[in-house]
This record gives structure tokens, C-alpha cells and sequence, in this order.
């Protein structure tokens, strides 16, 4: 996925903990989260111009349940988040208490409880290409850099998809002649 003009947004949530900042990348592969009664941790794992790049894990070892949201990028991608942020202890610092990503196929949560100040980020013709802020025991609070989309990267991905196909592969671009995801690596302009 093509992208330009990257903007760094955020971050929503409490001032607890530590500074964190993954930067930003192509796009993102998957997201791997912590969580109970709030968002314990979050891992990201990004594309950098066609490889896998695994950031570091930011808060806390706590939390009972853990899932791992695959994109299926770059046809997929993060479009936006949305949650709550509340104190866990009455009169402490607000904390992540849930996580919604959606992208521009499908919607992954609600993660932890929806329980709090609501926030969302939504964006408009583009995508998430990486994360930053503040974590401790929990992720205390979450940005996010922004860019918008060229159409003619999304294009080239089609094409390569209907050529697959018409070479009679089922799975569309990954049966070309080109690697896997061949698309991730037409730079940006």
C-alpha cells in the first residue's frame, strides 16, 4: 500500500507511565493485545517496504486474555480505532479500557470493557501506519500516525489479483509470477 504525508496524531487516554513510540511503516500486519479489565499490553508487528518488522510490547505482564488480529494486508488495512479510557482505581489515571480496530473490510472487538470516556478516530481516505504512547502496568494511553492511501497502489494489487486468476490460481496475486504481496514494494511517491 502506497502512502505519503505521514501524520502523527494522539495521544488519547491518561499521562501515567512511559513515552513509547513504534514509529511509522508501510502498514500493519497484525496487532497482539493483552486484556481484562483494560489493555494490559499491545504488540504490533508491521510491514517495512515488504517485510515483518515486530515492534516492542508496550505495559504490563497482567491480563487474562490474549488475542492476535491478522490483517490481510495489503489488500486490508487499518482504517481506524475506537475505545474507552477510565481510571481502573477511583481517583487514578486514566487507562486504555478497550480497543476496537476497524478496517476497511471488516471490525475486530470490542477488546476489554467499554466502560469510561468513549474516543474514536476515525479517518477519512486513509490508514494507520504505526503507533505511539504511554504505558506502564497498562496502556495508559494510544496515538497513532496517519496516511492517506494512493489509489494507484490499490489498483496494481487488483491487476496482479486478476492476472493470478486468469492463470487459474485460486488465491489471485500470490499464484503470479511476482512474490506474495509484490505490491508492498512499488516505493511511494
Amino acid at each position: 500500500m502506497a502512502t505519503s504525508k505521514r501524520i502523527k496524531i494522539g495521544p488519547w487516554g491518561g499521562q501515567g507511565g512511559v513515552p513509547w513510540d513504534d514509529g511509522n511503516y508501510r502498514g500493519i500486519l497484525s496487532i497482539t493485545l493483552v486484556y481484562d479489565r483494560c489493555i494490559n499490553s499491545i504488540r504490533v508487528e508491521y510491514d517495512k517496504n515488504g517485510r515483518p518488522i515486530l515492534g516492542e510490547r508496550h505495559g504490563g505482564s497482567g491480563g487474562r486474555h490474549v488475542i492476535q488480529i491478522k490483517f490481510a494486508y495489503p489488500e486490508e488495512y487499518l482504517t481506524d480505532i475506537s475505545g474507552y479510557i477510565a481510571p481502573m482505581v477511583h481517583g487514578g489515571s486514566p487507562v486504555i479500557r478497550s480497543l476496537r480496530f476497524n478496517t476497511n473490510k471488516q471490525t475486530f472487538g470490542p477488546y476489554g470493557i467499554e466502560e469510561g470516556t468513549p474516543f474514536t478516530i476515525p479517518i477519512e481516505g486513509g490508514m494507520v501506519i504505526g503507533f505511539h504512547g504511554r504505558s506502564s502496568q497498562y496502556l495508559d494511553s494510544i496515538g497513532m500516525y496517519l496516511s492517506r492511501i494512493h489509489a494507484s497502489r490499490i489498483y496494481i494489487y487488483q491487476k496482479m489479483q486478476k492476472l493470478g486468476e486468469k492463470l487459474g490460481h485460486r488465491d489471485g496475486a500470490r499464484g503470479c509470477p511476482y512474490k506474495a504481496g509484490a505490491s508492498r514494494d512499488i516505493a511511494a511517491e
